[in-house]
């Protein structure tokens, strides 16, 4: 005989034995912007310096009952060559997520950093598209290591402190 064991909903959303239960329930774009602020001069005249891209990444959580928190990642994607800007992509992305018990004190980090690392994807596809149908090449972002941005969150706001 065969073990077709599949597991259940509650096993699926745990994080490995003993794991904390995640649960993305929604995802969605909140805002979504592009900017061609150049156009069409930047098309006609050939950019003599190659661009620049800067590219910054943050994300909030807020609580929404017991349990139930909204992430919301923002991504803004910046242009330029020179002084010409060149585009200007944003969005903020966001899921909604169920935790399951986590202590208090872990509560925060696991939620700014797991929740988006699972919906970093899909946010990073959507800027690309957009940039492309902008009519620039698309923008590959790198993955983002969110618990390095949430070290230096702490770092910032304990100096401030």
């Amino acid at each position: 005989m065969s073990d077709d064991h599949q597991p259940s909903d509650d096993e699926a959303s745990q994080d490995g034995e003993g794991g904390v239960p995640l649960n993305i329930t929604h995802q969605y774009t909140k805002d979504l912007s592009f900017e061609n602020p150049s156009a069409p001069d930047l098309f006609i005249n050939a950019q003599t310096e190659p661009p620049s891209i800067d590219i910054d990444v943050s994300v909030e959580a807020q609580a929404l009952r017991p349990n139930t928190y909204e992430v919301t990642l923002h991504i803004r994607v910046n242009a330029t060559a020179g002084s010409t800007t060149l585009f200007i992509a944003e969005i903020a992305y966001a899921a909604i997520a169920e935790i399951g018990e986590i202590p208090e004190e872990h509560l925060h980090p696991f939620i700014v950093i797991q929740v988006p690392q699972m919906i970093f994807p899909f946010a990073r596809s959507i800027l690309s598209g957009m940039i492309s149908e902008g009519g620039f090449p698309p923008v590959l972002m790198a993955p983002v290591d969110f618990v390095e941005m949430y070290r230096q969150t702490v770092e910032r706001s304990s100096e401030t402190a």
